[in-house]
């Protein structure tokens, strides 16, 4: 890139920021932060900062469970979107992306732009990107080419997702990124559904690992979110809810993730009729998507065939075995 062109992007961000757009703006209010919070020149034309493999083995550790239930979800986001020249990375809560899947023709192009596990792509660090601001704004958003703060990446395409851990709180980020110059406004929002729909499979499957003995259950919702989930043990008492569950029922937060009976949660008599109601839909539709066979059925809900079948039994749903 040339002096001028990086001089044009600089003048250019540096104009927004004084123009006083922060205040109508979410991407100037983020150029903001980058230049008087972290006093950083859209112009610098350093690499990203990157841990030492010692650094980046020790938040590796820290991250392992949700590490664990990302694979899968992993491999299907790089499947969609691999063949259009994108990379997938997985990044903590302070930007650091942790696990990667890209093609290895495209692993030295990537690596050289900072794509790459160990890098820091917190907005502290890299000012407005798709993993940093998504993690200080936590919500789904794409940061395209020019939107960047810093010069050098404004070949970069990212669309970034947070994602939140079993009890709630922010744990990571999802990310897509492309250095395709012909990336178009209608691609990103493909990405972006598929982004969207991976942070929900890599969160359903973390609360699931994190209530190994508990029964995960839909909330009911007023929009029956898929993402609203509860842990519920033997006696039918709630003890886990996703951040969609606890933000249904933010108007009594004291009680969301608390031993307490379903009843009590809801408020009322029939939220155990319409709890039976949210899992014999999802139980439907597993055996929907499975042709009625009850074993495929199983290994989509993450659950023993016996345990399916007892299920289905108790719902009136059973099959011959």
């Amino acid at each position: 890139m040339s002096k001028p062109e990086i001089g044009l992007h600089a003048d250019r961000v540096q104009s927004a920021i004084r123009s006083g757009e922060a205040a109508s703006s979410a991407l100037v209010a983020s150029w903001q932060r980058s230049a008087s919070l972290h006093r950083l020149d859209p112009a610098e034309r350093r690499l990203p900062n990157r841990l030492s493999d010692r650094e980046l083995t020790a938040v590796r550790q820290r991250m392992e469970p949700l590490l664990r239930a990302a694979q899968a979800s992993l491999n299907r986001l790089y499947f969609a979107v691999g063949g259009m020249g994108c990379c997938v990375l997985l990044a903590d809560r302070d930007g650091i992306p942790v696990e990667r899947r890209g093609a290895v023709g495209d692993d030295e192009t990537f690596e050289d732009w900072g794509l790459w596990t160990g890098c820091v792509w917190s907005e502290e660090s890299e000012g407005t990107n798709g993993i940093g601001t998504c993690l200080v704004e936590q919500r789904v958003l794409t940061i395209h080419r020019q939107q960047h703060f810093f010069t050098r990446n404004t070949a970069l395409s990212c669309t970034t997702a947070p994602i939140y851990d079993h009890e709630g709180r922010l744990a990571a980020a999802l990310d897509v990124s492309s250095c395709r110059n012909d990336q178009t406004e209608d691609l990103s929002n493909l990405v972006a559904m598929a982004v969207t729909d991976a942070t929900r499979r890599i969160e359903a499957e973390n609360f699931r690992l994190a209530f190994p003995d508990a029964r995960i259950v839909v909330a009911p919702t007023p929009e029956w979110s898929p993402s609203a989930l509860l842990a519920v043990d033997k006696d039918d008492i709630v003890v886990g809810a996703t951040r969609a569950a606890r933000q249904a029922y933010r108007h009594r937060e004291a009680l969301i993730g608390q031993p307490l009976p379903l009843g009590d949660v809801a408020g009322e008599a029939r939220f155990g009729d319409e709890l039976r109601h949210a899992e014999r839909a999802i139980l439907e539709r597993a055996l929907q998507r499975s042709g009625g066979n009850v074993t495929a059925a199983a290994r989509q809900l993450g659950v023993s065939r016996a345990t399916l079948h007892r299920k289905l039994g108790k719902l009136g749903l059973e099959r011959p075995h």
